[in-house]
């Protein structure tokens, strides 16, 4: 890793390899398996491969090798393994780690397959799961004990967009032994500071901001090389969790432009978030960037922007919300986020339909909230879009 380079030059050249062919473009290593001269050598590749050496593409691949150090390299971590999608990243971080017995301390503003995960999977198999409110540090400092092996928490919870403040969590649990596991895919691996902040393992939904372009489903946990292939590498190969060669190099293509992407959604966002708090049908407008926003001082300190999604209520309720979105002629109506193409979403009968009306009430998910992700379009026909669609309302 040439950790001298910047973020762009990162994510254009990081971890390339190349054939004898010279190629420019990162090849597809498209194959299952992987021939040996002898079999000698086929022994010795069982029972310890080399960094360029792969026996299955179940276990690793030379494009999902290019994938795993190029996201590494930008997130600051040792090591990364790349999964099928960002679920499988969440699953193998958490259950490669755990067994029987253990106790997991987690926010309790996640997404509903996250929470599934902790709820149902995790405790199904005996691992003692407690919630916290994540914003609640005193909430942290009592549910962290001598006994607590990890902490979990989004950096930015979906879709309400509540900071979990990294560097404080991130003390409390290490002071009592704790591994710190951050899903931020909110927070993008381009405003992401979660490693230099504290956290040890790191998650994303490589669907997300990473591919950037609504292609193809991929997830990568990034960590010490311990952690990668001591732990999660085991328990992946062996469960058949791992991401795709074909998958992986669509990954490296939506890297080289991912910076700039990101930028420029965030841009957008923070001028669609103040043009809504203008607008009278909206009953509240909630984006990190805002200095309305109670956490904004943490957000800037945290990630240096406020994102690439915006969310807000609309006056009304689940109708006003529908007829808004109906009437969107730009932003598609979608459960995806991070993509180029804007994308208007409501949680609370897709995203976390399955959360009990109490669970959504308490995580401030109203029947007229919508989570709109901020694409590549022309800011100012985003917000004439934005505001067609409350004219309907």
């Amino acid at each position: 890793m040439s950790e001298n380079w910047k973020t762009r030059t990162k994510l254009v050249h990081e971890g390339s390899r190349r054939s004898q062919y010279g190629e420019m473009a990162e090849a597809i290593f498209l194959t299952q398996g992987f021939a040996y001269p002898d079999a000698e050598t086929a022994e010795a590749r069982f029972i310890e491969s080399g960094p360029d050496e792969f026996i299955y593409a179940r276990y690793g691949n030379p494009t999902t090798r290019t994938f795993e150090e190029r996201i590494a390299g930008l997130e600051g971590t040792e090591d990364a393994f790349a999964t099928a999608s960002g679920m499988a990243a969440v699953n193998g971080a958490l259950t490669s780690l755990l067994k029987a017995g253990d106790h997991v301390v987690s926010s309790k503003a996640l997404f509903g397959s996250c929470l599934y995960i902790l709820e149902e999977v995790l405790t199904r198999f005996g691992v003692r799961v407690s919630f916290v409110d994540g914003v609640d540090l005193d909430q942290w400092r009592a549910a962290v004990t001598p006994g607590t092996k990890a902490v979990f928490f989004e950096s930015m919870s979906n879709p309400t967009l509540e900071l979990v403040d990294i560097e404080a969590v991130s003390k409390i649990a290490h002071a009592q032994g704790a591994l710190v596991i951050v899903d931020n895919v909110f927070a993008t691996p381009i405003f992401s500071r979660a490693v230099a902040q504290g956290a040890d393992v790191v998650v994303y939904s490589a669907t997300k901001h990473i591919d950037g372009q609504g292609r193809a489903l991929g997830g990568v946990i990034c960590g010490s090389s311990d952690y990668i292939t001591k732990v999660v590498q085991p328990y992946m190969k062996h469960t058949g969790g791992a991401i795709s060669p074909f998958t992986s190099w669509i990954m490296l293509n939506g890297m080289a432009t991912m910076d700039l992407r990101c930028r420029a959604m965030a841009a957008s966002a923070q001028a669609l978030a103040e043009a809504l708090s203008g607008e009278e049908k909206v009953a509240k407008v909630i984006y990190p960037g805002l200095e309305s926003h109670p956490q904004h001082d943490l957000a800037m300190r945290q990630m240096g922007s406020g994102g690439t999604l915006v969310s807000f209520e609309v006056s009304g309720g689940k109708a006003a919300a529908f007829r808004f979105m109906n009437a969107l002629r730009i932003a598609r109506i979608s459960n995806n986020l991070g993509d180029a193409k804007s994308i208007a979403t409501h949680p609370t009968t897709t995203t976390h339909q399955r959360l009990s009306d109490a669970q959504k009430a308490g995580l401030g998910i109203t029947p007229g909230l919508i989570r709109f992700s901020v694409g590549l379009e022309d800011t100012a026909d985003l917000i004439a879009d934005l505001r067609a669609g409350l004219a309907a309302v």
